[in-house]
């Protein structure tokens, strides 16, 4: 039997398309609550990495192990009673679902804009595997999360501490 988390203790999956601005909102967050950060581009097998780099969109196949990996760090946060904020994409539902399974009370904040923002932010960045010619497939793969309360929409556009505060104004707990 595995002893109950620390009712303080909270999982955030920051998520949506490449270039939304999870790791810049997540590190924001997971600074603001005192919680861990974890960048989940980190924790891809390297085949995924040098797939999406040759400009190929990843399948079911290839995330699903990388998912694996992210509620690992989930299930062993829980466990040490940590809080964590993880950077995502989520894109399906069935990801968010397995995320989900990993430890209690896992919360999502979804970075959504239109394509427009996003290909440019990805377009102007030097330092990511993922190239711009891989958007499109991320925002086709990408599920509706409206009906999904765990989930809290924000606008990819809005100033970064704006898009905290947002959040948190929401799901509480500050």
């Amino acid at each position: 039997m595995t002893a109950e988390p620390a009712a303080a203790t909270r999982t955030v999956v920051v998520m949506g398309v490449s270039g939304c601005g999870k790791s810049t909102f997540g590190a924001t967050l997971a600074a603001r609550l005192g919680a861990d950060f974890i960048e989940g581009d980190r924790l891809h097998p390297a085949a995924n990495v040098d797939k999406m780099s040759r400009g190929e969109p990843l399948d079911d196949a290839d995330r699903i192990p990388w998912l694996e990996a992210i509620a690992a760090r989930v299930r062993e946060a829980t466990a040490a009673g940590e809080s964590v904020v993880i950077a995502c994409s989520a894109l399906k539902k069935s990801y968010r679902d397995l995320l989900r399974g990993a430890g209690p009370d896992v919360e999502f904040a979804h970075l959504a804009g239109p394509i427009e923002t996003v290909l440019a932010r990805v377009g102007s960045r030097r330092d990511h595997f993922m190239p711009a010619s891989l958007v499109e497939s991320q925002f086709a793969t990408l599920e509706a999360t409206d009906r999904e309360t765990d989930v809290t929409e924000l606008d990819l556009s809005q100033d970064v501490q704006a898009n905290v505060e947002r959040y948190l104004e929401i799901r509480g707990r500050a």
